[in-house]
């Protein structure tokens, strides 16, 4: 969130409207979302008789501005509310929603005029693909916009020197409480083996934060003639574009490759580390990020969590993430007879959110590097993998 006392402006070129808010990030609470509120400042001069208007908007973008084909853009308007702030409708002080608005009003003077937008229920949070290093354009994304001009009317032709914008973010934080704590098991039988493999696994709890090391407890109990070759975590993103193709984009955001073996007959109880942050994945292309502003760094996504009664359909981008756990047994005979159900996978489900705002400092030596008071996170789900090979 914005630090305290700081205001965000912007002013377009001809100088006849500017923005003022206090914040450009709004909280995403699952059943409620921070409204949306702000002063115009205009200039009446310069508008000449204009109106001037403002308008919320909630954009999806799978292309660029430049790409469209057959007249038909890359580009889907999700949301858009549009209020007249000058000549104003309404008497000033009746449209004072915030402290923040008050004294931006009694500093900018009779020439600044509030705004207030809510949004509705069923709008996802902002969300992004990370584009390859030579990419160029934007990105595939969910993306928030505060847009200010000045028209003869609201169906009128804007002048993008009458036009000022401001890109916000929609986020999440995680609900209190804590859930239980994700854990599967799973057992193998080989053929020629008399006794199985059984191979569990666990987390310490449901909820971790973005910088948050995860700890996966794998016990692994031998009593086949198997060898175990090698033990190999990893955690994966699964992106799901669910508006137009439901295409999902399942990247691995961290990986560790243990070397450890467990002989017939024996067993091994181990905690591996995890560390899923963007700095490692800054030049991977297709990673979901939560919503950039303009000199901001980000982070990766956090997991989307919906509103019960919402379609998934109209969320944009959907993301969570898993816990994979994958055990490389060799042996000839039994991978060629178990060679067409060589991968056996559990699923336990968990979530992935932001911590509220009262307890954020409780947090804050975790990520340093992300802008302040920021932090996600994650439910994922542990999966149990058992492969056969040479």
């Amino acid at each position: 969130m914005s630090p305290k006392n700081v205001i965000f402006k912007k002013i377009c070129k001809d100088k006849s409207v500017g923005v003022y808010m206090g914040k450009r990030d709004f909280v995403d609470r699952v059943d409620s979302v921070d409204p949306v509120d702000g002063v115009i400042l205009v200039d009446p001069e310069a508008l000449q008789g204009r109106k001037v208007f403002v308008t919320l908007s909630c954009t999806f973008r799978y292309g660029r501005d430049d790409m469209d084909v057959m007249g038909i853009a890359f580009r889907r308007e999700l949301y858009l509310s549009t209020r007249q702030v000058y000549p104003p409708l309404q008497d000033r002080e009746k449209g004072i929603h915030t402290k923040i608005q008050a004294r931006l009003l009694r500093k900018l003077g009779h020439n600044a005029y509030p705004f207030f937008f809510e949004f509705p229920d069923n709008l996802p949070c902002s969300v992004a693909l990370q584009p390859a290093p030579h990419d160029v354009g934007k990105q595939c994304a969910v993306e928030f916009e505060i847009k200010a001009f000045s028209a003869e009317s609201q169906d009128a032709k804007v002048r993008k020197r009458s036009t000022v914008k401001l890109m916000l973010r929609k986020v999440q934080y995680a609900p209190e409480g804590e859930g239980t704590a994700p854990s599967v098991e799973t057992t193998r039988d080989f053929v020629m083996s008399d006794k199985p493999l059984h191979v569990k696994a666990s987390l310490d709890k449901e909820i971790y934060y973005h910088g948050e090391t995860i700890k996966v407890h794998v016990n692994v109990t031998n009593n086949s003639s198997k060898n175990i070759k090698n033990i190999i975590l990893s955690v994966d993103q699964v992106a799901t574009v669910v508006l137009y193709s439901n295409d999902s984009y399942v990247k691995c955001v961290d990986i560790e490759d243990s070397g450890d073996s467990v002989s017939p007959g024996a067993t091994l109880q181990k905690v591996y580390k995890l560390l899923p942050v963007l700095a490692n994945n800054r030049e991977r292309r297709g990673i979901a990020l939560d919503g950039k502003l303009k000199h901001e760094d980000t982070n990766l996504a956090s997991t989307s969590i919906i509103r019960e009664g919402v379609l998934k359909e109209v969320m944009g981008i959907m993301v969570s993430y898993r816990v994979m756990v994958k055990l490389i047994v060799g042996g000839v005979v039994d991978w060629l007879f178990d060679m067409f159900s060589f991968d056996q996978t559990l699923i336990a489900g968990v979530t992935l959110m932001r911590k509220t705002l009262s307890k954020l400092h409780l947090f804050s030596k975790l990520t340093d590097t992300l802008s302040k008071s920021v932090f996600f996170a994650f439910r994922s789900n542990v999966c149990v993998a058992v492969v056969s090979c040479l």
